[in-house]
């Protein structure tokens, strides 16, 4: 499923089907990006794979820019209220194609909210800083805080860039700042106990950002 929105119960629905079963309101789309992750995180539901390929995220391959853009078109878009990359793994590992979907939806109605979700390695993944290529495209970025120190948030994510992504993960975030309007750090309700959410919550004061407690998604 490249194009979708999501429903209560852990439910992800194609756009039109969304519509027909709530048909009042507008809906967040999102554009999943890719399968490609580079952590493997402990309470990610990538590690049910069943429960994946039911709810049709998983895809069978990275879709195109024109593949994305053939969905994006046929959207009732007087429904959607915000347009959101991210992907059954990680949107920035294919930086050049968040960019063109975000540029497309800018240039085609440019008073649509974008957002991407990110775990906020990029940078790493890359090699370089990127985030002045954002200005003007994209409204808020959401990057994955999940814990208060380098050792817990690598045992927690597994990421293949050891030791150094939580710093770095926090860099990106600061990069983001001046290009960004909405800067936001996330943790998982459920993973965190009350005193981590309280260091996380300190950390993004110090640096000025914004934390959200997410939702722990078990279904």
């Amino acid at each position: 499923m490249i194009v979708y929105a999501t429903h209560a119960g852990g439910r992800y629905l194609p756009m039109e089907e969304s519509l027909r079963e709530q048909p009042e309101g507008k809906r967040a789309v999102y554009v999943n990006i890719t399968n490609d992750c580079n952590c493997d995180c402990v309470f990610c539901l990538r590690s049910m794979k069943e429960m994946a390929r039911e709810s049709s995220l998983w895809i069978e391959h990275d879709p195109s820019l024109t593949e994305i853009v053939d969905e994006l078109e046929r959207l009732p878009w007087q429904y959607v209220r915000e347009v959101v990359c991210c992907g059954f793994g990680e949107p920035l590992i294919r930086l050049d194609t968040v960019l063109s979907v975000l540029r497309w939806v800018k240039e085609h109605h440019p008073d649509m909210p974008t957002r991407v979700n990110t775990n906020g390695l990029g940078e790493l993944e890359h090699g370089y800083v990127f985030a002045d290529q954002f200005a003007g495209l994209l409204d808020t970025v959401s990057i994955s805080l999940n814990a208060s120190n380098a050792e817990r948030y690598l045992a927690l994510t597994r990421s293949r860039f050891g030791i150094s992504s939580y710093e770095a993960m926090l860099t990106f975030a600061e990069h983001c700042k001046p290009y960004v309007p909405n800067v936001v750090l996330t943790v998982v309700e459920k993973v965190e106990d009350a005193e981590e959410i309280a260091l996380c919550r300190r950390i993004c004061a110090e640096r000025g950002l914004t934390l959200r407690v997410r939702p722990y998604e078990d279904s």
